[in-house]
């Protein structure tokens, strides 16, 4: 195999992160898939802004943030349904072809792993509630180091953990910013675009670009 470990990101490549809102759509009214798109973004952006300013706070605690601020959003939406809504997303549903693929890769004799800007807690709860357990040889967590995605520092907990150069990691991601930080980190980045989204980052391009997880090990 050319490459000895593969590591993909958690949330949206994985699990699905707009879940959470959908089983609670009729609920929140017609606005539900809003909220959801806001609670993203938010949840995203918090984490960066937390980086440039190495004021970390937990995953886990910038997702009950970005949620409180989609509500604010989006008024429409009931705030009565927070804790359910963040109880649905500590248990995302994974997409359908995740546990075949990783099945597969296991089969291979390879080693995988999730690196996740996710909290230890977050994944742990997300693996078990999608029935994933034992298929990971790590689940890594930036948890550890304190910096979110797509600092470099983040990568390297992957060539640190599996004492393995780059070049020997083929990492998937559903987000294309992180795809631009692993490529620049030095990974065979492989850009899970589920939604058929425009490419952007020229300079740091994928090196694969695939509508979902299926097919994968046919890229080698």
């Amino acid at each position: 195999m050319r490459f000895s470990v593969y590591v993909f990101d958690a949330y949206g490549t994985l699990f699905d992160v707009h879940s959470a809102v959908r089983r609670h759509a009729a609920a929140l009214g017609p606005d539900a898939q809003r909220l959801s798109e806001i609670w993203r973004a938010k949840q995203l952006e918090y984490s960066w802004v937390r980086t440039l300013g190495r004021r970390y706070r937990s995953f886990w605690l910038l997702t009950e943030d970005a949620l409180d601020w989609a509500f604010t959003a989006v008024p429409t939406a009931d705030r009565g349904l927070r804790a359910d809504l963040l109880d649905a997303y500590a248990k995302l549903d994974c997409y359908p072809e995740v546990p075949a693929l990783l099945t597969e890769l296991r089969d291979m004799g390879v080693k995988i792993a999730i690196l996740s800007n996710g909290s230890p807690k977050m994944l742990d709860k997300a693996v078990s509630a999608a029935g994933l357990d034992g298929l990971f040889d790590e689940v890594l967590s930036v948890d550890a180091i304190h910096v979110y995605k797509p600092d470099p520092q983040v990568y390297d907990i992957v060539t640190n953990r599996f004492r393995v150069f780059p070049s020997n990691v083929s990492f998937q991601s559903s987000n294309r910013w992180d795809i631009a930080g692993a490529s620049e980190f030095g990974f065979r980045s492989v850009w899970i675009n589920r939604i058929g989204a425009a490419d952007e980052y020229a300079e740091m391009k994928p090196a694969a670009v695939l509508p979902s997880l299926t097919g994968l090990t046919a890229l080698g």
